[in-house]
């Protein structure tokens, strides 16, 4: 049996994994005591933050509008274009916080929530069809993809 080469999808679903691995160590976090705890869930809450707006901001640049091209129906695109705007709005509030308190917890928390419903419906809906489309370059889009979150990965660092 043939594999297929990795391609955008993959990429974008790497950075979903890796995220949702973060959420679950600030959740295990959020159950310890401590002096330190506060400062770590405050810096795991900006990587967060940090490679979530990485994420989006390719999404944005590169897949969503290559989809748009190839596909007739765009209404999950508009639909992830808005749960990126309220993971922004989230996002925009974490940054703003200046401790660790419970309304940062809870912020944290739905966040985390967005994106893993976010998430679901990329890999369930919108990743299929990206590959079903013919037009569409998948394998290329993942270096153009990579080359623009390395950009960006050292912009914001």
């Amino acid at each position: 049996m043939a594999t297929r080469e990795k391609d955008a999808c993959d990429l974008l679903d790497a950075d979903h994994r890796a995220v949702k691995k973060m959420f679950k160590e600030y959740e295990d976090l959020t159950n310890s005591r401590g002096r330190t705890v506060a400062q770590k869930k405050m810096d795991l809450a900006r990587q967060i933050c940090h490679e979530l707006t990485v994420h989006a901001q390719i999404e944005e640049e590169i897949f969503y509008p290559a989809l748009r091209a190839v596909m007739k129906d765009t209404d999950l695109i508009a639909e992830a274009e808005v749960e990126h705007q309220s993971a922004k709005d989230l996002i925009a509030q974490i940054e703003g916080m200046a401790e660790a308190d419970e309304m940062f917890d809870a912020k944290v928390t739905v966040l985390g929530e967005y994106i893993d419903h976010h998430v679901k419906e990329e890999r369930n809906e919108i990743f299929p069809k990206a590959r079903a489309a013919r037009k569409l370059d998948l394998v290329s889009m993942r270096d153009e993809l990579m080359a623009r979150k390395e950009e960006l990965m050292g912009e914001m660092a």
